[in-house]
């Protein structure tokens, strides 16, 4: 029961959002302008512990998961600026700068 009332409250908060605040909030990693789907990343892991979340864009969130493992984010990379420090995330970051906030395109991961 108590879910659901979490849920219910959760609802209500985000409706009670005016297209204004969500337009003014900006992503976590990227920093541009969020768009209509944002998404809350964990900067430590929920498995290894972890409570802080982050606004972030879809294709950001599908980009840091696609990058670094679990495991490494929990313990080297817990902050976003040591994500932005990656040669291979700054390589996104500089990609999608230009973008709109909804631009999605297919997130592959890292070989």
């Amino acid at each position: 029961m108590a879910g659901k009332v979490k849920r219910k409250a959760g609802l209500a908060a985000a409706a009670a959002l005016t297209a204004r605040e969500v337009e003014a909030a900006t992503c976590a990693l990227c920093a541009r302008p969020l768009g209509v789907r944002v998404e809350w990343h964990h900067l430590v892991p929920r498995s290894e512990g972890g409570r802080v979340t982050a606004p972030v864009h879809p294709i950001c969130h599908r980009t840091i998961h696609a990058l670094v493992p679990n495991a490494d984010l929990a313990r080297t990379f817990s902050t976003i600026d040591s994500l932005r420090a990656r040669e291979d995330v700054a390589r996104f970051l500089r990609w999608i700068a230009d973008k709109p906030p909804d631009f999605h395109a297919p997130v592959r991961r890292a070989r």
